[in-house]
């Protein structure tokens, strides 16, 4: 008989999230900070950790981690300096890193998340700011690693949470989070395949209600959603079968293969004392004041939260469609923009996470594509809205000629087409009497109880119609015919 391990084992999950900052250079120097150049073409004597070489500090980095740490309520420390953390890694040219270990820019805050369980707030333990490292590449020649400098001292923050996740389906849901409170106040592009938002899992088990911590181990830059909940998975199984047969955990830094689906050590663990921090001699420290701070929260955009209420208290809007516009801030600022042109704002919610949503996926398209100007966006709008074009005649044959040239006219498109449905009542009773009497049999199911049915009867309607028909006088007269 199988021993269910996970009722019988408790996961803690402790996560280590790096963003990449969206600055337009590194944190201690001017090389640009961009993605995707050619190797090593973004250095200097600086990035390459050259004798004589001194750091000068990103201002703007520094409004970023604070602009994080404000939207995760973290206090933010008024005192701040950097500390080096030595370690050899070949593509990190100065031998050591420029990091925050005793004074992080922020501490405490937490993020909120849904799960199947409902609400949780996830408690952070800091927001650091650091330089990232280069790059190592190993497959490119059996013979030699090739390094890549141009990643090597690029702005993060490293947000790390308190050990108190408890299964992949939380962990995935916090990174989610995460990647859309950053994107949201344009702090990182949140680009996983680009390592724009890398993740460490730490990740022990131990028996239900035991207190002490088991042994951890780490699961490094982990660079997709679903890399993280399945390592997570990988791991737990793993750790769970360990101690069931008596084993014993090692402390270990583990890499995952998304390929062969698993989990590989990589090395023994470090602990903190083996980086040997100590200040860092060529940065000063620097100092907030209460107005400073104040500042850059003043700066910060009206969060998804915010705009939720909004939508539901003001426009009239349902909790789903808030939730759905507020999943992405280009999205969430369209939809503002044009709803203070319109009186229509379910019916624009609508068209945008339904229609247009689909049409931008199946183009790989964004949201800052979509040209349609506000006073045609409120001509479609009223169009459909009066009934003088069906919804399915504006999403299958307006919407793609105002994506292709947002300054067409949708009422000139429509009759350029000839879906104007301006069809009087007289017309819809001639049409649906032909309908009925060239259904008979479908008449009889309808009056037995298929109701259903009164989708057929318009859909035919609206076919030899040739679209003049207006769905609802259509259906009207369909029901005073069939239910007299």
């Amino acid at each position: 008989m199988s021993v269910d391990l996970s009722a019988k084992y408790e996961t803690i999950i402790g996560l280590e999230v790096h963003a990449q900052l969206q600055t337009k250079s590194k944190l201690f120097a001017g090389d640009a900070a961009s993605f995707g150049a050619s190797p090593n073409t973004h250095v200097s004597p600086i990035t390459l950790g050259h004798p004589g070489t001194l750091p000068r500090m990103n201002r703007k980095a520094i409004d970023y981690a604070i602009k994080m740490g404000l939207v995760c309520n973290s206090t933010i420390a008024k005192h701040n300096y950097f500390a080096r953390k030595n370690y050899f890694y070949p593509d990190l040219p100065k031998g050591y890193q420029i990091s925050q270990h005793t004074t992080p820019i922020c501490s405490g805050g937490d993020v909120q998340i849904t799960t199947s369980m409902g609400e949780r707030n996830i408690e952070l333990t800091r927001i650091h700011l650091e330089e990232d490292a280069g790059k190592s590449i190993h497959d490119q020649s059996d013979a030699v690693t090739y390094l890549d400098y141009n990643r090597a001292g690029v702005p993060l923050i490293e947000i790390v949470t308190e050990p108190v996740l408890h299964s992949a389906e939380e962990a995935t849901a916090y990174l989610t989070q995460v990647r859309k409170l950053v994107r949201w106040i344009g702090i990182c592009d949140g680009n996983m395949e680009e390592g724009s938002l890398r993740c460490d899992a730490n990740i022990s088990v131990r028996l239900h209600g035991a207190k002490k911590l088991g042994t951890r181990v780490e699961v490094k830059n982990l660079n997709s959603i679903k890399h993280l909940g399945h390592a997570i998975e990988i791991e737990v199984k793993r750790l769970s079968g360990i101690l069931e047969t008596g084993g014993v955990v090692i402390q270990e830094t583990r890499g995952y293969d998304a390929d062969k689906g698993s989990t590989f050590s990589i090395r023994t663990k470090e602990d903190a004392e083996d980086y040997r921090y100590f200040p860092e001699p060529d940065l000063a420290p620097f100092d907030f004041t209460d107005e400073f701070i104040q500042q850059v929260k003043l700066s910060l955009p009206a969060m998804p939260a915010e705009r939720v209420a909004t939508y539901i208290e003001q426009f009239g809007l349902t909790a789903y469609d808030a939730q759905q516009l507020t999943e992405d801030k280009t999205l969430s600022d369209l939809f503002d923009e044009l709803a203070s042109s319109t009186a229509h704002k379910k019916q624009l919610a609508n068209f945008l996470i339904g229609p247009i949503r689909s049409c931008l996926n199946a183009k790989d398209a964004g949201w800052e594509s979509v040209s349609i100007t506000k006073e045609n966006w409120d001509q479609l709008l009223t169009l459909v809205v009066n009934g003088k074009i069906a919804f399915s005649a504006a999403v299958q044959h307006i919407l793609p000629v105002l994506l292709e040239n947002g300054e067409a006219s949708p009422l000139q498109v429509a009759q350029d087409l000839n879906l104007i449905q301006d069809a009087g009542q007289d017309e819809v009773i001639a049409w649906v009497t032909h309908v009925l009497e060239s259904m008979p049999d479908k008449v009889d199911e309808y009056k037995k109880g298929k109701k259903g049915l009164i989708g057929l009867f318009v859909g035919e309607v609206k076919k030899i119609s040739k679209g003049k028909a207006d769905p609802k006088i259509t259906t009207e007269v369909l029901n005073n015919f069939l239910n007299q």
